[in-house]
């Protein structure tokens, strides 16, 4: 772990080193991926077949390429009564947030007599990639279809890796709840070039989200353009802006609560007091030593961990802003105060008791948020990622005579006699 004091000399160098410091795959995996898509496009079902063989060690032809939709109505049956109720609270509050996300239609007249405006209107297709295995999230399943479906998406694909053939009943749970149409057994680079460009058996889509290993970030980056895609997500990262008022335990867990989720993550505490720094630390330690995920979290906290103090909580508003990262927490009486001096976040967690966790199943935001500093450009999965906007423009004979001649004198000036030549006709008419 990094200790940081933002009043010594050579801090600016070391936290422009943090800021910059490449967390994400160092492995050169964008020929292999490159090779996979080609293969899936060229071969189809069969690629898929060999991939899943290859990497997830079972059969499709054997074990089953698609999981019915009864299948996943019973495994949510099958769930146990409280875990069904967490998952449908979840649901619930998801579906309500982004329903509240629903662009609405624009169209207005002019002072030159044109109507303008702007139509919103789903994709046709969005494909979901669910990691499967260790890393298999119901709550990202829920949080990536939810919003396709609020957005009025017709046919929503699920792909997701059953490794050795093993389903995750929780997925499928899940799928049920988010109303998902297709669920196949495919994952990997292989599952993203399937939605992008299509096999015998499952149809291409127009838009793939959903997280990944390096290999899937890489598929995504790669067929952007040939489908559009949510973002390409990195390690997960949390800032936590804390003054001494909290309990160091809470903070600790706050933090590995990152951590735990991969060896690259990152996890950071700002505050203006050095005890309480040190109770942290020490709080984080004793946590590790029990927590049943402390192998990797210990990696992600030594490796990318992080204590900074600083001069003032207001001090770390611009430093939280150089590191643009997907969580922060304010743990303050007042947090708004520092919030409204924050530029960039993916999602800010207000307040003792809102822990970034709280986010991540059933507060209703999205979860899938920009990493790697991308929320300097970058927002939260929502309901227009599964929507495209067209705008229209419409005039008659009058609102023509008005705006038609500086349209043919800019379209001469541009060397675009035709441009100029289909306004001018119809001047000439009038």
């Amino acid at each position: 772990m990094i200790r940081l004091d933002a009043t010594a000399p050579s801090f600016a160098a070391d936290f422009a080193a943090l800021v910059d410091a490449r967390r994400e795959s160092d492995a050169d995996v964008a020929r292999d991926v490159a090779a996979i898509l080609r293969a899936v496009k060229d071969e189809g079902d069969a690629a898929l077949r060999d991939f899943t063989r290859k990497f997830d060690r079972h059969d499709l032809d054997a074990t089953g390429w698609h999981i019915a939709a009864a299948d996943c109505a019973a495994a949510f049956d099958a769930l146990a009564p409280d875990l069904r109720a967490a998952l449908e609270l979840a649901a619930s509050r998801i579906r309500a947030y982004h329903e509240k996300q629903r662009p609405d239609d624009l169209t207005f007249t002019d002072a030159a007599g044109v109507r303008l405006g702007a139509r919103w209107r789903a994709v046709d297709a969005a494909g979901v990639y669910v990691p499967g295995g260790r890393a298999a999230y119901p709550s990202t399943l829920l949080m990536n279809a939810i919003p396709a479906k609020v957005a009025g998406v017709e046919r929503l694909v699920v792909v997701t890796p059953t490794p050795n053939g093993e389903v995750n009943p929780l997925v499928l749970a899940a799928a049920h709840l988010a109303g998902a149409d297709e669920v196949w057994r495919v994952g990997g680079a292989q599952a993203i070039a399937a939605l992008a460009w299509g096999t015998e058996r499952i149809a291409r889509v127009d838009v793939v989200t959903g997280p990944g290993n390096a290999w899937v970030a890489e598929a995504k980056r790669q067929v952007y353009g040939v489908v559009g895609i949510d973002m390409v997500a990195g390690p997960s990262e949390i800032v936590v802006i804390a003054d001494r008022a909290n309990d160091p335990e809470w903070i600790a867990a706050d933090l590995l609560s990152q951590a735990e989720h991969d060896v690259t993550t990152q996890s950071i505490l700002f505050t203006d007091d050095a005890a309480f720094a040190d109770h942290v630390a020490t709080a984080v330690e004793r946590q590790l030593a029990t927590l049943p995920t402390g192998e990797t979290a210990r990696i992600a906290w030594e490796a990318n961990g992080a204590i900074i103090l600083v001069p003032s909580l207001a001090a770390a508003c611009a430093l939280n802003d150089a590191l643009a990262p997907e969580h922060v927490e304010i743990a303050t009486d007042d947090p708004v105060a520092l919030f409204d001096r924050l530029r960039h976040a993916g999602s800010a967690f207000l307040g003792r008791h809102t822990p970034e966790a709280i986010g991540d199943y059933v507060a209703g935001p999205n979860h899938v948020l920009p990493t790697g500093r991308r929320a300097r450009f970058a927002s939260g999965l929502g309901v227009t990622d599964f929507m495209k906007r067209t705008s229209f423009l419409q005039l008659d004979a009058a609102a023509l005579g008005k705006l038609g001649p500086a349209t043919v004198a800019l379209a001469n000036a541009e060397g675009l006699p035709a441009h100029a030549a289909s306004v001018a006709l119809r001047l000439a008419k009038r």
